[in-house]
């Protein structure tokens, strides 16, 4: 319920944290996905670029080709990717970049084309951004 009646954005001290959403590339944009992200680092299939609707592309911030490749969204490997993904992103640099660069936006959608909307690393990834947001 708390979640719901929130405003777009928690101030914590002078610091912004935007509201993270999550949604397919396939789905329609929308006025309030706020600034749309595409998180994959392939382009998705059968979406034209001028059709797109995103305002960045952040795929140095998706899954590396190797954990991606090995998890081959197969649920049983779920767990052991979502820790080798959080350990990629941990030590990846550009995450600070991102952090402050997003945190002008009120609300930010990271957009996605994996069909396992429960086995999707955009999961990971928005669970530790928000994370990242809230220890600033």
């Amino acid at each position: 319920m708390l979640k719901q009646i929130k405003s777009y954005f928690v101030e914590h001290d002078t610091m912004k944290i935007p509201e993270i959403h999550i949604k397919r590339i396939y789905e329609a944009a929308e006025t309030k996905d706020g600034f749309r992200v595409l998180v994959d680092r392939l382009w998705p299939r059968g979406i034209k670029k001028e059709n797109a609707h995103i305002d960045e592309w952040a795929k140095d911030i998706a899954p590396s080709t190797e954990i991606r490749v090995a998890y081959g969204h197969i649920p049983e490997r779920w767990e052991k990717f979502k820790k080798e993904y959080t350990d990629e992103l941990r030590q990846n640099e550009n995450i600070s970049h991102y952090l402050d660069k997003w945190e002008e936006h009120k609300v930010i959608t990271l957009l996605y084309a994996a069909k396992d909307e429960k086995h999707a690393h955009v999961l990971v990834l928005q669970k530790y951004l928000e994370k990242c947001y809230k220890e600033r």
